[in-house]
């Protein structure tokens, strides 16, 4: 199915003739939402199945024109639309740390099934924005902390996405990456930290060809990014050559008529209050210019004249099918990252472990995630505790939320093995509206993670007094983003990350813990061991600046160890890295390595390949990531693995030119396992 550029600018005359025929108030019809703010927030509110975005919300359309409804479906973990149907994929960063971009270009085939047969046309499922600092609450519904790897995994959901035919819509544009301060935040940094950290995976995403671009609520240097001409204007459609259309941020995303039109901003989502009339007066006014009006109207109609005419046809039984539901499994196989595994105490062995004691509140519910807009309503949830017991029939399982740890201690002491389940749900971290819009069973307001990164006082006081009991302890993380370890990790001898697993979550877990599966996940952030050694951030204030380094690239430059480097993952086998080599041939940095699993059973190791630059005239990482790729190898069985990137990747941007420059030197070509130094084979190329 081609989804190109090329394709879509091919309707450009076809859409043309339409819009030449439309009248002023028909071409400003096409740039705004259906829904009444009554509804949608109404819809968010209430407790009820008429859920936000429980039908595919309307934008613009003429019918009698030929000109079909815009009509969106939430994202990015399935699609938001339905009853209790939907297939609920793990979040983002789970499928971050597969490393699996094939797989997540499928999971973005089957997002786009699902939203044609709620009789959608558009997916906001492509959340690329990166997490400045992993306390930002909607972490979960982005990839990781690197902007190389955010890229190459939102442009795989682009394209699945619109393979089927359907708008894939990028968000949130750009620097969006605080919740309870997202309305009224001006961000700032210099030009070379928004080109080559903030905005190089949306360009590759609009590269890949998407559709759609959401602007976010935010300020960027001052001013709105749903009125922000450079943004919108400058960078997107001028410099990326970008074709389709902008929507805002819903509701409160456009703030002033003019300011958002002449801005660039081509819809107002998903009710319309400053466009639809007030921007018909205000071009007859003379305070927009016409050819605004032209401009929106064009991209939008050919977008969706070229999206309608490649959709493809599905039967209403996909939503959720087995299909479906497996690749979620599948996914949460994958995600899944084994973090220590001491004395291998994972997996445990069927026979000879009778009775597992299961700790912790978490272990029983049904914790996909936010409840924000990304939220998925799927006919069933495997829980942690269901999926571990599903595991091992035989094994009699004792679970215990863990609210008296001597009790607990007992419990675990008394068993074979002990599974803490713990970490964060909707109450800890999510999207964030205001205060006084609480959940009205819990009171809990989501948000950024404003009162730390580590687990809460209960669960740390239940790891320390039940971990040391037995020596079989495994710990599983439940949480959207980094969550620290210090104070309980010696307590225990495994760790999962476990992220948020999505509706066969427990499933996979159960899998793992017994061995089905080889964990295969590699951490899509790292973990310091201390808070303050990553970036700070004010998560109410009104301005916030934004370095050049946070993640794994800040730790690296200070020289910090961190207590779990960027890409680290643990298998049940072993893999040997020899034998590495590096060149450049047509425009492309090769690296290639020997990997052989020397390990007794078959495993997945993810190879990353990192460019470091000790010879650059400016300030650079000291490695930071170009390239990954999944081997799957069988005991003994040794692949050279070869991974490429663009030499243009490698170039930094020169801020008194304004372009990037890729500078003529020596250059560092790691390849390895994690970002760790330890971790890494290193030769040199010229460049």
């Amino acid at each position: 199915m081609d989804y190109s550029k090329e394709n879509r600018l091919s309707y450009t005359e076809r859409a043309r003739r339409i819009v030449d025929s439309l009248t002023l108030e028909e071409r400003v019809s096409l740039m705004s939402g259906s829904m009444t703010f009554e509804e949608v927030r109404g819809a968010i509110k209430k407790k009820t199945r008429e859920h936000y975005n429980h039908f595919p919300y309307p934008a613009g359309g003429i019918p009698e024109k030929g000109i079909p409804a815009v009509l969106f479906c939430d994202g990015p973990r399935g699609v938001v639309c339905g009853n209790g149907k939907s297939t609920c994929f793990p979040v983002s960063m789970l499928r971050g740390a597969s490393f699996d971009t094939d797989l997540e270009e499928e999971i973005g085939e089957a997002m786009a099934e699902e939203v044609l047969a709620y009789g959608g046309n558009l997916s906001a499922g492509v959340c690329i924005n990166l997490p400045y600092n992993p306390g930002w609450g909607r972490s979960q519904e982005t990839y990781g902390e690197d902007s190389f790897h955010l890229g190459e995994m939102g442009a795989a959901l682009v394209r699945g996405i619109q393979k089927k035919g359907v708008i894939a819509c990028v968000k949130h544009f750009a620097f969006n990456q605080m919740e309870n301060a997202r309305f009224k935040v001006n961000v700032d940094c210099t030009r070379r930290t928004e080109r080559e950290v903030f905005l190089p995976h949306f360009k590759k995403c609009i590269d890949q060809g998407a559709g759609a671009v959401m602007s976010s609520y935010n300020l960027y240097k001052g001013v709105m990014c749903g009125h922000n001409g450079y943004l919108l204007d400058q960078v997107l459609k001028e410099e990326w050559g970008f074709d389709g259309f902008v929507m805002s941020d819903f509701v409160w995303g456009v703030k002033d008529t003019a300011a958002a039109a002449n801005g660039g901003q081509t819809m107002e989502m998903c009710v319309t209050k400053y466009f639809g009339q007030n921007l018909v007066n205000a071009v007859k006014e003379g305070l927009v210019d016409a050819s605004r009006i032209n401009d929106a109207a064009l991209r939008i109609v050919r977008t969706l004249l070229a999206f309608e005419d490649k959709k493809e046809h599905v039967r209403p039984n996909v939503i959720g099918c087995k299909k479906h539901t497996m690749l979620a499994l599948e996914s949460a196989r994958e995600g899944i990252t084994l973090i220590k595994n001491q004395n291998q105490v994972l997996p445990l062995d069927r026979k000879s472990t009778r009775q597992v004691v299961v700790l912790g509140r978490l272990a029983q519910k049904e914790n996909t995630g936010d409840r924000g807009s990304s939220q998925v309503y799927p006919p069933y949830v495997v829980t942690a505790v269901k999926g571990i017991a599903a595991a091992s029939p035989k094994t009699e399982v004792i679970y215990y939320e863990g609210s008296n740890p001597e009790h607990s201690r007992h419990l675990a002491q008394e068993a074979d093995a002990v599974i803490f389940v713990v970490g964060y749900d909707y109450n800890d971290e999510g999207e964030y509206v205001a205060e006084d819009k609480k959940d009205v069973y819990t009171g809990a307001v989501g948000g950024d993670r404003r009162n730390g990164l580590g687990l809460h006082g209960a669960d740390r006081k239940l790891i320390e007094a039940a971990g040391p009991a037995n020596k079989n302890s495994i710990v599983v993380l439940i949480g959207g983003n980094m969550i620290m370890l210090e104070g309980w990790k010696d307590s225990v001898a495994s760790i999962l990350m476990g992220y948020y697993p999505g509706m066969e979550g427990g499933t996979a877990l159960g899998e793992i813990i017994y061995g089905d599966v080889n964990p295969s996940g590699k951490l899509p952030f790292v973990i310091p061991n201390r808070e303050d050694q990553l970036p700070s951030v004010d998560w109410n204030g009104t301005t916030q600046y934004y370095d050049y380094y946070h993640g794994y690239r800040k730790l690296d430059k200070e020289e910090i160890r961190p207590a779990v480097p960027y890409g680290f993952g643990l298998s049940y086998t072993t893999f040997s890295v020899e034998c590495m080599k590096a060149w450049t041939a047509d425009g492309l940095v090769y690296a290639c390595c020997d990997v052989k699993n020397t390990g007794g059973r078959e495993g997945t190791e993810v190879l990353q390949m990192y460019v470091g630059f000790p010879q650059s005239k400016v300030d650079r990482p000291v490695r930071t990531l170009k390239g990954f790729k999944r081997s799957s190898l069988q005991p003994g069985e040794k692949r050279t693995v070869v991974i490429s990137c663009p030499v243009e990747e490698l170039a930094w941007f020169n801020e008194e030119t304004g372009s990037f420059e890729t500078e003529h030197m020596e250059y560092e070509i790691y390849m390895g396992t994690s970002s760790a130094p330890e971790d890494l084979l290193m030769t040199t190329i010229t460049i």
